[in-house]
């Protein structure tokens, strides 16, 4: 009898840790696109405590870009996703080395590059939505 009172009336699945809603690679973009502009913040200002303070920023905003890559990778995509399109492994993982890169430099180059690779996977994941 009390097993039944506190049993759940409503059984949910999803593909994903919760229904989705809750991944978007908007937020691993904003995050780059934020490690870009303090990279060319930094080129434009040589103020000393200027640049140390952007490298600080810069450095956690590419971090946290490699979180939400990486959640997108282990969380929201799965094996169906993977045999669709089996370019997706090598994508996550260069999109990653592409953040490390851009973490570790002040030119604006590397963190365009992470850009257009997390616009790549922001087009996968879309796809992904619509099936």
């Amino acid at each position: 009898m009390l097993s039944r009172l506190f049993a759940p009336t409503v059984k949910v699945s999803a593909h994903c840790d919760l229904p989705c809603g809750v991944y978007d690679p908007a937020q691993a973009r904003i995050e780059a696109e934020s490690v870009k502009a303090i990279q060319e913040k930094y080129q434009a200002n040589e103020d000393p405590h200027y640049r140390a303070r952007a490298t600080t920023i810069k450095e956690e905003r590419a971090e946290l870009a490699k979180h939400h890559v990486s959640v997108l990778w282990s969380d929201y995509f799965k094996p169906p996703h993977f045999e669709k399109y089996p370019e997706l492994h090598q994508l996550v993982n260069d999109t990653l080395k592409a953040l490390s890169a851009a973490k570790g430099s002040t030119d604006p180059a590397t963190g365009q590059k992470a850009l257009d690779y997390i616009a790549q996977i922001d087009k996968i994941f879309w796809e992904t939505k619509k099936a």
